[in-house]
């Protein structure tokens, strides 16, 4: 691969879903423990709320709190309940130098924007209008390419597309590449 190659990593089922972000500093360090092999490969870890999972503030500071002790790395939050998309939440993952993920499709209209720490942006990208199966027409990247570029140089940006299921993944991801070396 090549040396600026990055992997992300998606935080396991067990913790985001099962224990709905009240697991133990145990199971949170098994995971971590996991993924440190990969050193300076590793990119964004990525915590993926399921779309049942309402904002509570002391369970997700607890959890904030509980992932930095563990790791200072750069971590990206992906909610997709509605209640995660007020800014008192963005001043929480600010806190706790957390990004919030740019999704597609949109849960809300907030959703489509990026959140939290602003040095970072995470676009994660699943298919519109059918989810893991569309591919993203040229039109569709040109505005993710505007988006990006408006970050300008204040964010690293990842994008990482999961519309796999009929192969459209990298044949966007190669375009949306092309897109942005002509920048």
């Amino acid at each position: 691969m090549p040396a600026e190659f990055r992997f992300s990593v998606k935080a396991p089922k067990a913790i985001t879903h099962e224990a709905r972000l009240n697991c133990s500093s145990e199971v949170l360090s098994a995971f971590l423990e996991q993924i440190n092999c990969l050193h300076e490969k590793l990119g964004p870890v990525l915590i993926q709320l399921p779309p049942s999972l309402e904002f509570d503030y002391a369970r997700a500071r607890k959890f904030l709190a509980l992932i930095r002790r563990s790791f200072s790395g750069d971590v990206v939050w992906e909610p997709r309940h509605g209640s995660w998309f007020e800014p008192h939440v963005d001043d929480l993952l600010m806190e706790y130098q957390i990004a919030r993920v740019v999704a597609d499709p949109a849960c809300v209209p907030a959703a489509a924007r990026p959140g939290g720490l602003a040095s970072l942006a995470y676009f994660r990208l699943h298919g519109s209008p059918r989810r893991y199966f569309s591919a993203y027409s040229s039109d569709s990247l040109n505005m993710i390419v505007a988006q990006a570029a408006s970050l300008g140089a204040r964010a690293r940006v990842w994008c990482i597309f999961d519309n796999t299921a009929f192969g459209a993944a990298i044949p966007n991801a190669l375009e949306l590449a092309a897109k942005l070396r002509k920048l």
